[in-house]
């Protein structure tokens, strides 16, 4: 997901504003001053922060694993990743793979207890492809059903293969058989939302009439959320009555020792004491590697990086370990390609560009710029505020400067606004980017970031014999064919440098005992549903 390279907390839509979380927590109420009007023994709570854009909680132009609390969709993931009927109770797919037939639950109900049917669903996927809302992420997460870039386009007012059976029957029809169709439905732009509710005002997603497993009750900027559970939810009440997510309280750590909070990820610079078997926290350390690539994004339609010896130049200029080392204190795994360790496909033979600083400048000496003095001022875009330059972006700039002569001036937009300015070509030649895994498998990498018709490709990558092997990847039903056209397609991307890849994360996350059922999923779940309370 354009994953604000972000993801690593259990409600990730929240983690779009950590960082500004963390900036002003100073000035914040402590968590012992905060006040609910619940019983907190009964409630599982967060950490968090949240977002000034509206357009942030909304699932079909969130940038994030959106809120699977409140929201659901057809299908999803259980928290071993396995692809599990939602809404849908039961599915037939044609025998050419190109019609899906769902059948709804009975029993699903939105919060103000309207019964869910096909026009719902109809209903939202054409709202999420309409011009006016502008979503980002429609054509990657719905394009391959017929009619969605019509719509998108504003070449039709309804999604030709979208039929409403009866009210509990919904068809669609695909442009051809692929694989991972349905894994895509699991993103919050196939979510279903309420057009009553939508369309109550801009600010609808205060109080969501959504379909999961919990209500958003109350929500106080600035100090706090309460979800409360949905007791009628067609999958099963949840079994933890309440989630509270204490906003801008200070830092996670500090708010778990003092057992204000039930879950709270650990920052680079605490994760050494926690790996320390002697630390008392030891113990409720939870450990996993994330299925995320941390990436920098060169405009490979902007000078100088639409020369591909320049990419090149700049990514073998770059320590990768060193980088871990000194910027993430060794808490990361490098990256050479877009494929994270445990997805599909992921190939320990990939061939990546090896950091060489004297074959970097021979590069760049041979590129039609001729050199670190041929160049046109650089500009790298990042998140953050006021004239603060972020340690890795720093670390980075330090490195192309020692190692090709380069100077890189850097400019920073408002966290909350960033993704939307980057999609909006606002931007210098460079740009922090980043990507965590939708659904395990590599189209999500590859054909989504990297093919040069695909909306996420935001460096405007264009390989016409890429594009071709992934067209034929989409298709192709046998898995051992699939995985090796997208390993060849991972060596083609990492050859021609379009991005620098840097890291894959490391999730690192406290929980305390009384927390049951909490497992470490490299992709978003709705695991509060999953969980209980035992003695708090």
């Amino acid at each position: 997901m354009v994953k604000n390279f972000k993801k690593s907390f259990v409600l990730s839509f929240l983690a779009l504003t950590l960082v500004l979380s963390l900036v002003l927590s100073t000035s914040a109420k402590t968590a012992s001053a905060l006040q609910v009007d619940i019983p907190l023994d009964q409630a599982i709570v967060y950490g968090g922060g949240e977002s000034t854009n509206l357009r942030d909680y909304d699932p079909a132009t969130t940038y994030s694993s959106g809120n699977k609390l409140v929201f659901s969709g057809l299908v999803s993931f259980d928290p071993r990743l396995n692809l599990t009927p939602d809404i849908a109770e039961t599915w037939e797919v044609s025998e050419d793979g190109t019609v899906y037939t769902f059948h709804l639950r009975e029993n699903a109900r939105f919060h103000n207890n309207r019964f869910v049917t096909a026009k719902d669903v109809i209903y939202s996927w054409e709202r999420a492809a309409s011009p006016q809302l502008a979503s980002d992420t429609v054509l990657t997460y719905l394009g391959d059903i017929v009619g969605v870039r019509e719509m998108a386009a504003g070449q039709a007012d309804h999604i030709s293969g979208l039929q409403a059976i009866n009210d509990l029957t919904l068809q669609v029809t695909i442009d051809a058989p692929k694989p991972y169709f349905l894994l895509k439905l699991t993103f919050p732009t196939a979510f279903v939302v309420d057009q009553e509710n939508v369309e109550s005002g801009e600010e609808w997603v205060r109080t969501p009439n959504g379909t999961g497993p919990y209500r958003l009750t109350e929500w106080k900027s600035f100090e706090y959320i309460v979800y409360e559970a949905n007791l009628d939810f067609y999958l099963g009440a949840p079994s933890i009555p309440y989630v509270v997510i204490k906003l801008y309280a200070g830092d996670d750590l500090r708010l778990f020792e003092t057992g204000d909070v039930d879950v709270a990820g650990v920052g680079i610079y605490d994760i050494d004491r926690m790996l320390d078997p002697s630390e008392p926290l030891h113990s409720h350390l939870v450990t996993g590697v994330n299925l995320c690539t941390g990436y920098v994004v060169f405009d490979n339609t902007q000078p100088p990086f639409d020369d591909a010896n320049v990419r090149k130049a700049f990514s073998m200029a770059f320590d990768r370990q060193r980088y871990i080392d000194v910027v993430l204190r060794g808490q990361a795994l490098p990256a050479i390609g877009p494929y994270p360790p445990g997805l599909p496909g992921f190939n320990y033979e990939l061939k990546g560009l090896d950091y060489d600083p004297e074959q970097a400048r021979e590069l760049l000496k041979q590129s039609k710029y001729g050199g670190a003095e041929g160049l046109p001022p650089i500009v790298y875009t990042n998140g953050g505020i006021g004239s603060y330059v972020s340690s890795d972006v720093a670390a980075m700039a330090e490195m192309w400067e020692q190692n090709l002569g380069v100077t890189v001036n850097i400019e920073n937009i408002e966290y909350n606004y960033y993704y939307e300015q980057i999609y909006s070509g606002n931007h210098g030649q460079i740009f922090s980017g980043g990507w965590c895994a939708d659904y395990p498998d590599p189209e999500n990498f590859a054909d989504v970031l990297f093919h040069s018709g695909s909306n996420q490709n935001q460096g405007g990558y264009s390989n016409p014999a890429l594009d071709a092997l992934l067209e034929q990847a989409r298709v192709e039903q046998d898995v051992t064919k699939r995985i090796a056209m997208y390993q060849q397609a991972e060596q083609m991307i990492v050859d021609d440098a379009p991005v620098l890849f840097t890291t894959h994360s490391i999730s690192y996350q406290l929980v305390q005992p009384y927390v049951k059922g909490f497992v470490f999923t490299p992709i978003t779940v709705p695991l509060e549903r999953y969980m209980w309370l035992d003695g708090k």
